[in-house]
């Protein structure tokens, strides 16, 4: 060991003690969460998740996938961080992509077939079952808004009534090409949400952060919120948005398909608001994206212009996005969000949000916390004319999930609602040590499985 070692050792052994007492905090607010949890639960509060603060019930269990998502795991931890060191980059686009699906398929079936991906979508609260009922799409969205409140004879089933069409138009297209059914619905989402490992590395790489995106693959790859990405709507909109934001940040590049890309990386995320009104609030990433790629006046005016093109397409159908979210926030309050307290869930989303993150996403936040924090006064003038891409990004999306709690409009269920936002944490993983990677990784399988082992997940 030379002399000059010493000190860059001692600051690293600093560093992971750091994030390692950062993630035994998130994992104490997990604890207290359930801890209160419980105890509300047995004086009959409503908060209306058995095993709070997860939306889900206690079972342990094992199933056909525990093997394989185990195998996968153990692959990805040992040969992960290599694999994205050398692989040529469209190759590991495409193994990282395959080893999502795998893992997520893996994790459903640790719930079995039936119960953990065929019957999931089919639930009488869910999209699906209003597909057979819409015969008539024009007639569909001219008449939505009218059928959102509840306590009326043609009420929509509650997923379907609190959120926008265009999630229900998802389901009703798909059966409109043959592929009926809760199993297909259940591939849809999941091969749509793990678009999101192919997504998050392409923003980075696009943003001059090749380094950056080829650390963040095997996370990516063995993200925890696959337990909810298979199968949930929310992980399919994940999906969409992300791909959304990927090609906005390749429009910034000014290359040759600046302007198609900007285009589609429009309709997306304007499609977007029609599948979710809470992604409205991913327009906060899709500027910190081309803010990093320095095209605010390039890119995004092109991108506001696909989307525009979709809100035009709907609002000339007869659905006013506006009209539709008062709606359902009168919905959300006739029905478990009037008894669900905010009290409790205004911090326990926040352990439901650690579980679907996983430690490795909460040292890498808090590296980036540290690193958003100016160590000197020349500090922030430097960053906002040099913007780093991760550091924007992760910090917008903790802006972004930040909002989403304090409106109250997400008590409870946020480790699937918040999938969307979360994968925009990804890219702090690239903080990370290298020589420690492949522990933060295991952390990560291990908190999946853990998950989906003890409890039974609603979605």
């Amino acid at each position: 060991m030379t002399r000059g070692t010493l000190p860059a050792q001692v600051a690293s052994g600093r560093h992971t003690a750091r994030d390692l007492r950062g993630v035994a905090l998130a994992l104490a607010l997990v604890a207290v969460a359930a801890g209160v949890g419980a105890y509300l639960n047995h004086l009959g509060v409503q908060l209306l998740a058995p095993a709070a603060p997860l939306f889900a019930q206690w079972l342990p269990h094992v199933g056909p996938g525990t093997v394989f998502a185990v195998l996968i795991a153990f692959a990805v931890v040992t040969w992960g961080p290599s694999c994205a060191a050398y692989l040529s980059w469209r190759r590991l686009l495409v193994s990282g992509y395959a080893v999502a699906v795998a893992w997520t398929f893996a994790l459903a079936m640790i719930d079995g077939w039936q119960r953990g991906l065929a019957d999931r979508l089919t639930n009488p609260n869910e999209y699906l079952h209003e597909v057979p009922g819409i015969t008539d799409i024009p007639t569909m969205l001219r008449t939505f808004s009218s059928r959102i409140l509840d306590f009326q004879a043609d009420s929509w089933t509650t997923h379907v009534s609190g959120h926008p069409p265009g999630a229900t138009l998802v389901f009703v297209w798909l059966d409109r090409l043959g592929l009926s059914g809760g199993a297909w619905a259940a591939v849809a989402c999941v091969l749509a949400g793990s678009l999101v490992t192919v997504a998050v590395p392409v923003t980075l790489s696009a943003l001059g952060r090749r380094d950056a995106a080829r650390a963040t693959m095997p996370f990516a790859a063995l993200f925890p919120g696959a337990v909810w990405i298979g199968a949930s709507a929310d992980g399919l909109f994940a999906g969409v948005t992300a791909c959304g934001i990927a090609l906005l940040a390749v429009s910034t590049q000014g290359r040759r398909f600046a302007i198609p890309s900007a285009l589609v990386a429009g309709v997306l995320l304007g499609f977007g608001i029609y599948l979710s009104y809470g992604l409205v609030l991913l327009g906060l990433i899709a500027l910190a994206v081309t803010f990093a790629g320095r095209s605010l006046t390039r890119a995004l005016p092109l991108a506001a212009l696909g989307a525009l093109a979709v809100v035009v397409a709907f609002t000339l159908s007869g659905f006013w996005w506006f009209g539709g979210y008062h709606l359902v926030v009168e919905r959300y309050y006739q029905g478990i969000a009037a008894e669900r307290p905010y009290a409790y869930w205004v911090w326990a989303n926040l352990a439901c949000l650690v579980l679907c993150a996983g430690p490795a996403l909460v040292a890498g936040v808090r590296r980036s916390l540290v690193e958003l924090w100016p160590s000197s006064r020349s500090a922030p003038r430097r960053r906002l004319l040099r913007p780093e891409p991760v550091l924007l990004i992760v910090a917008a999306a903790l802006v972004v999930i930040a909002l989403a709690d304090l409106s109250g409009l997400s008590k409870a269920e946020t480790e699937r609602i918040w999938l969307p936002f979360t994968v925009w944490l990804l890219p702090a993983v690239s903080s990370l040590p290298v020589e420690g990677r492949r522990w933060w990784l295991a952390g990560q399988a291990v908190t999946a499985l853990a998950v989906n082992s003890l409890v039974l997940t609603y979605w």
